[in-house]
């Protein structure tokens, strides 16, 4: 990158002793989020048990625990990076500066208001907290860090250190061993070459992503990455996912999200399906031949997937499925459908719900659904456009009997809900590729836009907007790498799972809108790519589970 504009000399802004203050300022941030627990455990309890009515009637002490909980997970493991780069000697200036601000920034939130969108703080107050309550976070190493800890100066010379490293892949070392690395650079170097020149023309012109680059990434192994090798995958590590899905939404998200749907099908049979499914299904989601598509939202039901109406009855041996479903991506050209449908009589809530893998003929643009009862149309979006949107209907759609996942009615919710960790990593781990390409783009353009004699990251609110979007992509890495741990260690993540993904959306979308005002006027036009990626990083925050649904299940999780 040019260097033909100086920013503001600094001083080298680094606090001494970095680490103990950090430590020190973790425990006191437990100790609010216990007091703030059980304070509004206090709210939502009656006749001694956590009341889910009363969860809902103080929903935003609730959610606003479940951030506060965010916030501090999101410390903690910045603080396990910092220690195990600091071993390792990789905890360098760029690292320390990244550290010292997202410290010094969070904390002052967690004391003062912790945003939950652009126009929900949450006060203290609001979860039942006293002036008496914060004093834990009235500690020396806190006090020092608010004040010091993300300083101009601080920002200024952490974009400084980042215009010197236009080499560094990822601003900053990610913590993790060369195996991954190796894996993120070959997944960069195909994002750069096939996917970036390409992706903002396929959005404008609201194209399928060419066969071509789907087959490209059947032959990386994309698709069986996870899938373990006695059914034909590579039987690698959630965190291999994070960094291939990472590199490839940064590239763009719709490839970054064309594994997502493999991970969901390939999670559902590994973990519901009887062997003779694994052995049918799983080598053909692994190599990239079947193409799968997830089937379960209804025009009516959102969230609540508990009340679906979509019913499959019996025909002899074999079912028929009749029923509407919306916002279903990737919905025309895949093999196979998971599709939830009710087929216990007399249910209305998740009890009664089955998961089918529903076989179906890959559509073209003049017919997306040629089977005999299967319907079907696009829903216009404004991003996340490389797969499209499709309502889909039912009517007397035939399913084999064989392909009732598990061979057993009854266990479809119970089958969905096992694969939503995995997916919700996956999604955060997108949520930072697109954050990332905000950076990308709106670096080289402040490096490049000269206004009043100099380019425009020489202005300190230009640089610091980079800074802030350097820092929250490592806080939200970290976050998401550790709920990849935790999943790969067969530990119980949904807690961790939901909390990378409810920072990882709100992180992307602050990254793209603060890119989109770095360009100006020309953020507006559609020509830049930065209006494509505020309209794909839009989806994070919905797509998933919704941060207000994602909130309500952390919740939930911390107050039982």
């Amino acid at each position: 990158m040019p260097r033909d504009g100086a920013m503001p000399e600094t001083q080298t802004p680094l606090l001494d002793n970095l680490l103990t203050l950090t430590g020190e300022a973790l425990t006191a941030a437990d100790a609010l989020l216990a007091t703030a627990r059980d304070k509004v455990r206090i709210m939502v309890t009656e006749d001694g048990k956590v009341s889910a009515r009363l969860i809902e009637a103080n929903q935003t002490a609730a959610h606003g625990l479940a951030w506060l909980a965010t916030y501090v997970q999101a410390l903690s493991q910045m603080q396990q990076w910092a220690n195990a780069l600091t071993e390792q000697r990789k905890f360098g200036e760029l690292e320390a500066l990244i550290h010292q601000i997202a410290f010094g920034e969070y904390l002052w939130q967690l004391y003062g208001g912790l945003p939950m969108s652009q126009g929900e703080i949450l006060r203290p107050q609001d979860m039942g907290l006293s002036q008496d309550d914060q004093r834990a976070m009235m500690s020396p190493a806190v006090m020092t860090l608010t004040q010091h800890g993300n300083t101009e100066a601080a920002r200024l010379r952490l974009v400084e250190i980042i215009r010197e490293r236009t080499a560094d892949i990822t601003y900053g070392a990610t913590g993790l061993d060369d195996e991954l690395e190796m894996i993120r650079e070959q997944f960069r170097r195909f994002a750069k070459d096939r996917v970036e020149p390409h992706a903002h023309e396929w959005h404008l012109k609201d194209e399928l992503i060419p066969m071509e680059i789907i087959d490209e990434m059947s032959e990386m192994g994309v698709f069986g990455l996870t899938i373990p090798e006695e059914y034909g995958g590579f039987g690698l590590s959630k965190a291999s996912m994070c960094v291939v899905s990472e590199e490839l939404s940064r590239g763009y998200i719709g490839v970054g999200s064309l594994g997502t749907r493999s991970e969901i099908a390939a999670e559902l049979i590994l973990c519901g399906g009887t062997e003779a499914q694994k052995e049918k299904w799983l080598p053909g989601l692994a190599s990239g031949e079947i193409l799968p598509t997830a089937v379960f939202t209804e025009p009516n039901t959102g969230s609540d997937l508990g009340s679906l109406r979509t019913k499959a009855t019996r025909q002899g041996d074999d079912w028929e499925i009749t029923g509407n479903k919306t916002w279903i991506t990737h919905a025309a050209r895949t093999h196979v459908m998971t599709v939830l449908a009710r087929t216990v009589p007399g249910t209305d809530d998740y009890r009664g719900l089955s998961m089918f893998l529903a076989e179906k003929t890959p559509g073209t643009d003049a017919e997306p659904f040629p089977d005999t009862g299967l319907s079907g149309g696009e829903i216009e979006v404004l991003g996340y456009r490389g797969m499209k949107e499709y309502t889909v209907n039912f009517d007397g759609f035939a399913v084999a009997g064989e392909n009732l996942l598990g061979g057993e009615e009854g266990q479809g919710f119970k089958q969905l809900m096992q694969t939503f960790e995995s997916a919700r990593i996956q999604t955060a781990a997108r949520a930072i590729g697109v954050a990332q390409s905000a950076l990308d783009v709106s670096l080289r353009y402040a490096e490049d836009r000269k206004q009043f004699g100099k380019p425009l990251i020489a202005f300190p609110r230009v640089a610091s907007k980079l800074a802030m979007m350097a820092v929250e992509i490592m806080v939200a890495r970290q976050l998401t790498y550790f709920s990849a741990r935790e999943k790969d260690a067969d530990r119980r993540c949904d807690l961790e799972a939901g909390m990378a993904k409810l920072l990882g959306a709100r992180v992307a979308w602050a990254a793209a809108d603060n890119g989109l005002q770095i360009h100006g006027g020309n953020g507006f036009a559609l020509e830049y790519a930065i209006s494509r990626i505020l309209c794909d990083a839009r989806i994070l925050n919905i797509f998933e589970g919704a941060a207000e649904i994602q909130a309500q299940v952390i919740a939930r999780r911390l107050l039982a």
